[in-house]
C-alpha cells in the first residue's frame, strides 16, 4: 500500500502495533500485580517487626522504605517490558540518591542515630534521663530528634546524633534509687548524737526501705564542718519526696539538739598589721605644732 509516495507495509505495521499493545498491557499488569505483592510483603514485614518488639515508629518507617524500594523495582520491570533501557534510569536514580545524601548528611546522621536509639532502647518514653547537660523526662522519640520535658515544663529538642555520642544517665531504668543527703555539723558538735538523729528520722520515714538499711557515715572533715552523709534507699517515684522531707526534718531535729549547721567562715591575717597600729598610735600621741 502506498500513501503520499511512501510504501506502507500494513501487515508489518499491524503486527508491530499489536506487539506494542501486548507489551504495554503486560507492563501495566506487571505494575499492578507487583504493587499489590509489594503491599502484601510490607504488611507481613510490618507484623514481623512488631512481633520482634521493634518500635512502632521504626517499623512504620522501614515498612514505607521497603515499599518504596519494591515499587521502584516493579516500575523498572514494567518499563523494561515495553523496551525502555532501564540502565540509564538506574544511573540517574543513583546519581540523585548520592546528591540527596550529600545535601542531607546531617539529617541522615540523625536518622541513623534514631534507628540505633529505638532499636537498642537506652531509654523509652517516660524515663527521666540526663543527656549531656540536659535533664528531663523523655516525651517523644522520633527518627531525627528526641524531646525532653524539664521540671520547669521546658521542651528540649536534642538531635539524635548528639545523643549517641554523649553519656546518657537513665535515672528511672531501675525501679529503686538511693538518696544521698550530706549535712555539715560544727566541729564542737557531738558526732554520735547527730548521727543518731539522722538515722532515727530515716528509719521512721514510711517511704524508706528497711533492706538495705539506712546508714550514716562521716564522709569529710571540711574547712568549716564535719560532713555526715546519709545513704537510704527508696523507689524512683518517692525519691524526690523523701529527700525533701528528710532535709526539712534534719534541720528541725538538729536545732532541737542544739547542733548547729555552720556556714563557711574565713580568718583573714594581714601581715604588718600590728606595726601599722603602733605607728598610728604614736602619731596620735605626738603634740600638735603651730606654724
Amino acid at each position: 500500500m502506498e500513501f503520499l509516495g511512501f510504501t506502507i507495509d500494513v501487515a508489518n505495521l499491524t503486527s508491530n502495533a499489536l506487539s506494542l499493545v501486548i507489551k504495554v498491557a503486560l507492563a501495566i499488569l506487571i505494575f499492578v500485580v507487583g504493587r499489590w505483592l509489594a503491599k502484601k510483603a510490607v504488611t507481613v514485614a510490618h507484623k514481623m517487626m512488631l512481633r520482634s518488639r521493634l518500635d512502632d515508629t521504626v517499623a512504620n518507617f522501614l515498612g514505607r522504605l521497603i515499599y518504596g524500594v519494591l515499587l521502584v523495582v516493579v516500575a523498572l520491570a514494567a518499563l523494561s517490558k515495553v523496551g525502555v533501557q532501564t540502565t540509564s534510569v538506574v544511573a540517574i536514580l543513583g546519581g540523585a540518591a548520592v546528591a540527596i545524601g550529600l545535601s542531607l548528611k546531617d539529617q541522615l546522621s540523625n536518622f541513623a542515630a534514631g534507628i540505633m536509639i529505638v532499636t537498642f532502647r537506652p531509654f523509652v518514653r517516660g524515663d527521666y534521663v540526663q543527656i549531656s547537660s540536659y535533664t528531663g523526662t523523655v516525651t517523644e522519640i522520633t527518627l531525627v530528634n528526641t524531646h525532653l520535658t524539664t521540671i520547669n515544663n521546658h521542651d528540649i529538642i536534642i538531635p539524635n546524633s548528639d545523643i549517641t555520642t554523649s553519656a546518657v544517665t537513665n535515672y528511672t531504668a531501675l525501679p529503686n534509687r538511693r538518696v544521698d543527703i550530706t549535712v555539715g555539723i560544727g566541729y564542737d558538735a557531738d558526732i554520735k548524737t547527730a548521727k543518731n538523729v539522722m538515722l532515727n528520722l530515716a528509719k521512721n520515714n514510711p517511704l524508706a526501705f528497711t533492706d538495705p538499711e539506712p546508714i550514716v557515715r562521716v564522709t569529710n572533715l571540711g574547712d568549716n564542718s564535719v560532713d555526715l552523709t546519709l545513704n537510704i534507699w527508696t523507689t524512683n517515684a518517692d525519691w524526690w519526696t523523701m529527700q525533701c522531707d528528710l532535709l526539712e526534718q534534719f534541720k528541725y531535729a538538729l536545732d532541737d539538739e542544739k547542733i548547729d549547721i555552720p556556714f563557711p567562715q574565713r580568718n583573714v591575717h594581714v601581715k604588718g598589721l600590728d606595726q601599722m597600729i603602733n605607728q598610728m598610735s604614736q602619731a596620735q600621741k605626738l603634740p600638735m605644732t603651730k606654724d
